[in-house]
């Protein structure tokens, strides 16, 4: 039995006594590559004892918190490994955010200290009187009177934190949801959360051998999930600030890239790429996606052209439970999301809070080994997230709704909020998007439900054309209704350059909502 074998049979093992581990047994080998710049274990290793040692010495205690902001680099991931070594509670903030809800999070974290870069430096500058915290400057910019660079605040090189024995229910990381429904929630996960699903990833074939390319924010869950199994088993991180399709296959032909986790939009960029099956893509094992809706027909063009198995996951930060659709190996039920991955327990419950009959529609709720501890210093809103069952098992609701198919396939249909009742009938918008996207000149379709005085809401769609299309709304509003049934039936339609997303690939349907009503000035007769 190896080391590695010895330490996966432990109970918990603290992620970057792993990274000391790996610059201990193969120090030379490249942890990071970002930018043409590539960083080793062994280096890797000093500079998170660097910071960690600087956050000792400026008196942050465990499970206190620091804040990053920033973009992708080398220094970020520094950052966020030597606050867990310091024991710290790592809030990674969006720097998409507003100034007003980066304000919120970074005061409802609580952080001692928060890490940034000259943009969210120049974003934060009209409300910086209203944060009170200590900034560093992880790109070295001179910011504000009060702001340090990063190289002038870390301990001494050689510099090593006084040993910490990490406890596994001490919190990892602070997560603030999207906001694309309301105000960010910090949601909770624990050390020995992040141990155990790092574990798991051994299934999925990471190890000291893979190469991940990773081109996700790295604030979000989405990317956590394959970054830090990547980093915990000695692999390769490629980073990327910022996804660019062409730059991506280059950098997946360059390093022989073996994982990767994307997000559907980045897909359907990639497989849109005119050169994309020039490139050598061949040491591809395994691809991954989550956090929005995967279109089948993506799916399948993935599996046809892009060697390597394609897993789909369907969940949420705050944990409940999973599903996965292996698309490689199931391809007539690439309109799912899968089963529930092996010890998750998925349900479906109606307005009630009572459990639904095989093949109804209901709400899903998860239960799995990784859930929230809950969202951070707000009670109230994590009891409105848990349903628990006759016999007291605890779920987290999803606010998604879902059907299961007589295989156990999961369809995801809608949020529960975007659902539409249009005459006291329920209309998924869903099924129109995917009616909608059937037409050979549209290119993506987004449909929300607007206030009507008929019907109470009525379905409304965005549409992308394809480049060089002559279609009108017209012709395309009729040539859906005819397909579409009577309460299906869409009231308006608008052609959009691109829709809203987040950045990590969701609609923004609040943003559609808000721009229809502007222009529509009242509700839809």
């Amino acid at each position: 039995m190896t080391w590695l074998d010895a330490l996966l049979n432990e109970p918990f093992v603290c992620i970057t006594d792993m990274i000391r581990r790996f610059a201990t047994e193969r120090g030379d080998h490249a942890a990071l590559i970002c930018d043409g710049k590539v960083v080793t274990y062994a280096e890797l290793d000093a500079q998170v004892d660097r910071f960690a040692a600087a956050l000792q010495r400026d008196g942050l205690k465990p499970c206190d918190a620091i804040a990053l902001c920033a973009a992708a680099s080398v220094e970020y991931v520094v950052a966020f490994l030597g606050g867990l070594r310091a024991g710290a509670a790592v809030a990674p903030l969006a720097p998409s955010s507003s100034a007003a809800s980066l304000v919120s999070m970074i005061g409802n974290s609580g952080a001692r200290l928060l890490f940034l870069d000259a943009e969210v430096t120049r974003l934060l500058e009209p409300v910086a009187g209203e944060i009170g915290t200590t900034a560093i400057a992880l790109d070295g910019h001179s910011g504000s009177s009060g702001t340090s660079a990063l190289r002038t605040w870390l301990a001494p090189e050689g510099a090593e934190p006084v040993p910490l024995a990490i406890n596994p229910a001490w919190p990892f990381n602070i997560i603030y949801s999207s906001g694309t429904t309301g105000t960010p929630k910090g949601i909770v996960q624990s050390h020995g959360m992040r141990w155990a699903y790092a574990r798991r990833s051994i299934e999925r074939g990471y190890g000291p051998h893979a190469t991940t390319l990773i081109s996700t924010p790295l604030y979000s869950n989405t990317t956590l999930v394959s970054f830090m199994p990547t980093l915990t088993f000695g692999g390769t991180v490629v980073l990327m600030p910022k996804f660019d399709a062409t730059q991506y296959l280059t950098l997946a032909q360059q390093h022989r890239v073996t994982h990767t986790m994307l997000v559907p939009v980045q897909y359907q960029r990639l497989m849109a790429h005119p050169d994309f099956d020039r490139f050598d893509l061949s040491s591809f094992e395994a691809k991954f996606c989550t956090s929005a809706p995967f279109a089948a027909s993506v799916k399948a063009d993935v599996v046809r052209r892009w060697p390597g198995k394609l897993t789909e996951y369907y969940g949420m930060t705050e944990g409940g439970g999973s599903c996965q659709l292996e698309a490689h190996a199931f391809p007539h039920k690439l309109h799912t999301v899968g089963k529930p991955v092996e010890g998750h327990d998925i349900r479906l419950i109606d307005e009630q809070g009572n459990e639904v009959m095989q093949g109804e529609v209901g709400e899903i709720v998860g239960h799995s080994p990784a859930m929230m501890t809950g969202y951070y210093r707000q009670p109230e809103k994590t009891a409105e997230a848990e349903w628990y069952d006759p016999g007291g098992k605890r779920f987290i609701r999803t606010g998604d709704m879902g059907r299961f198919d007589e295989d156990g396939f999961l369809t995801l249909l809608d949020r529960k909020k975007d659902m539409i009742i249009s005459g006291g009938f329920n209309v998924y918008p869903s099924d129109l998007e995917a009616e909608l996207r059937a037409h050979p000149d549209v290119a993506d379709a987004a449909v929300v439900g607007v206030q009507s005085e008929q019907w109470g809401e009525t379905p409304v769609a965005f549409v992308v054309r394809h480049p060089h299309t002559v279609l009108d709304e017209d012709a395309l509003l009729g040539w859906i209704n005819a397909r579409l049934g009577k309460m299906q039936r869409l009231s308006a339609l608008r052609f959009i350059d691109a829709l809203p997303r987040s950045p990590i690939g969701k609609v923004l349907k609040r943003e559609l909502r808000e721009q229809f009503h502007s222009a529509a000035r009242g509700p839809i007769a």
